[in-house]
């Protein structure tokens, strides 16, 4: 049964003159006739009883209409809402740390502002979960801070962000080292799979065996925290993640002598993602606030 042999039943349930409907819709009465015939050959019994010109609701009408009515209606407004130019849905997507934690919470809220129908989960992975995630269809869209090689995957720039050296240690903020008259102080960094650890790494080269890590962790605050009370501890984060410590004077860049860490935020998609409405016009959106650092 189709949608408008539905809605031609429901039609004649409130006025049986078929003569009525048609001028109303401006079809010919014989195609609601044919209408109504196939709807009662697939229900199997005839849905009105004709009595001269007329067509009275039956038993078997009236239940069926009883049966079925609200949910001809649920569907009526789901037409009806989509075919308005409204934009909706649910969105599933994941960040990485620091993207997830100071940069698409306000993309996310920019957006869910102007597009009230809309939905949009969030989850915050490291880089390499954000991969497996993809590959695996469990998320819409992902952000990442490193770079992806996986030919499965679709990536675009979307912004630019700065790895820095920090400590609370005033005096590593007064002067200028090579990276590795560092390595006597305890590292901290970022658990594997991590996009920040792998590009600071990967910018030490050879060297980065020589870094002893006195510790891992996940959590900004939790670094910060570490680092705040222990002015031995040292640490590379992004420049975002510190910005407000920096101004306040409580953690400080340590300046290094021929090593500047830049990265690209990447936002991230399947190449046989479904391209809706909703994904399309958030991609873009995210395009147009994230800028570079």
């Amino acid at each position: 049964m189709t949608f408008q042999e539905l809605r031609f039943f429901y039609y004649l349930c409130e006025d049986s003159h078929i003569s009525n409907l048609a001028q109303q819709l401006g079809i010919t009465q014989s195609a609601i006739s044919l209408s109504i015939k196939s709807l009662e050959s697939q229900i199997g019994e005839p849905l009105f009883d004709r009595i001269g010109k007329k067509l009275v609701l039956n038993e078997t009408g009236r239940l069926f209409k009883e049966k079925t009515y609200s949910h001809f209606l649920a569907l009526n407004d789901a037409e009806n809402f989509f075919k308005k130019d409204k934009i909706s849905g649910i969105l599933n997507i994941a960040s990485s740390k620091t993207i997830g934690d100071f940069i698409t919470p306000h993309i996310v809220f920019d957006f869910l502002i102007q597009h009230e129908h809309v939905n949009i989960h969030k989850d915050i992975q490291n880089s390499a979960q954000i991969i497996h995630m993809l590959k695996n269809g469990l998320i819409d869209m992902g952000f990442i801070e490193s770079s992806c090689d996986e030919i499965d995957l679709i990536k675009e720039p979307i912004g630019n962000d700065e790895l820095i050296v920090v400590s609370s240690d005033a005096c590593l903020g007064e002067g200028d080292f090579f990276i590795d008259e560092l390595f006597h102080k305890k590292w901290i960094l970022r658990e594997k799979g991590s996009g920040t650890r792998e590009i600071f790494l990967d910018a030490l080269g050879d060297i980065a065996k020589e870094l002893n890590i006195f510790m891992e962790f996940s959590e900004f605050e939790e670094a910060k925290t570490i680092l705040l009370n222990n002015p031995q501890t040292i640490t590379c984060l992004s420049r975002v993640a510190v910005e407000s410590e920096l101004k306040r004077k409580e953690l400080f860049e340590v300046k290094l002598i021929n090593l500047k860490i830049d990265r690209t935020f990447y936002l991230v998609y399947h190449k046989n993602k479904y391209h809706t409405k909703l994904f399309s016009l958030f991609k873009a959106f995210v395009h147009t606030k994230i800028k570079p650092i």
